[in-house]
């Protein structure tokens, strides 16, 4: 994986203490990269232990640390004593980064609730469990800055992805909420809607994906956005104008330019 070690973007970042989900792969990693070569300390999650470790082993050099924070998000009571621990230390990170999630691509024909269920339980009960505390103690701080990765998918539906587009879809509304509620506090929410980007997750899709990025220019793309004041961070440009374009057509036009692009047969 790239270090980002010469992204000119990184180097004057505002935070110091940065806790990111989902840090052991994909995404999450590549911006631990990012975060720690700019100076940043990491607290990073992920249920693997061994990848926080090869994380943490990867980014010795870096001017930022890596501390280890081995968690599962749907399981509530974790996530309550990690905010417990900085609580009583006064660490508190002061950008979160509400990353983790999964994906379980599956067509109409394998579709059961529980399967479904346990998705949505990972991607927006995980994504809720931790920002509940995060939420509840920068609000009483009137300070903090929180970023919640949803994703393009939730835009309009997609191949096999009912369930993984219903969980994006719940996490932009849950968003475009909260940032209308947080309006004239100083706690800054935005919401992250990459495109498709080459991770484990995104190697289950059976379907040609456009505009497929590396996981080291998305969280270089991230960094930029969560230093400007955009509420949406989203890439590549040109993909994501398209898809925008998309939410406006009607819906026998819609499916036929979707089953065209994805390569999925007849819309």
């Amino acid at each position: 994986m790239g270090t980002m070690k010469n992204n000119s973007s990184s180097s004057k970042l505002p935070w110091k203490r940065t806790w990111i989900t989902g840090a052991g792969r994909g995404i999450g990693a590549a911006l631990a990269h990012g975060l720690c070569w700019a100076g940043v300390d990491v607290y990073a999650s992920a249920r693997s232990e061994d990848q926080l470790q090869r994380l943490k082993s990867d980014l010795s050099d870096a001017p930022g640390r890596i501390h280890p924070c081995p968690l599962d998000i749907c399981d509530i009571e974790q996530v309550e004593r990690l905010a417990s621990d900085w609580d009583n230390t006064n660490l508190w990170p002061d950008l979160v980064v509400l990353n983790a999630g999964t994906h379980d691509p599956f067509p109409a024909a394998d579709f059961t609730a529980f399967r479904t269920m346990q998705l949505i339980e990972t991607n927006v009960g995980g994504t809720l469990n931790c920002l509940e505390p995060v939420l509840r103690h920068f609000m009483q701080q009137n300070h903090g800055h929180i970023a919640v990765m949803a994703s393009v998918a939730g835009y309009r539906g997609l191949p096999t992805a009912a369930a993984y587009g219903a969980s994006k879809a719940a996490l932009i509304n849950l968003c475009e909420a909260l940032h209308l509620d947080l309006k004239g506090t100083n706690v800054k929410l935005q919401m992250i809607c990459p495109g498709f980007v080459r991770t484990p997750l995104t190697d289950k899709n059976e379907f040609k994906m456009p505009a497929l990025m590396e996981p080291e220019d998305a969280a270089e793309r991230i960094l930029e956005g969560l230093s400007s004041n955009r509420f949406e961070i989203t890439f590549p440009k040109r993909f994501v104008y398209w898809l925008k374009l998309l939410r406006l057509l009607p819906y026998n036009w819609y499916f036929g330019l979707v089953a065209k692009a994805t390569g999925t047969g007849k819309g």
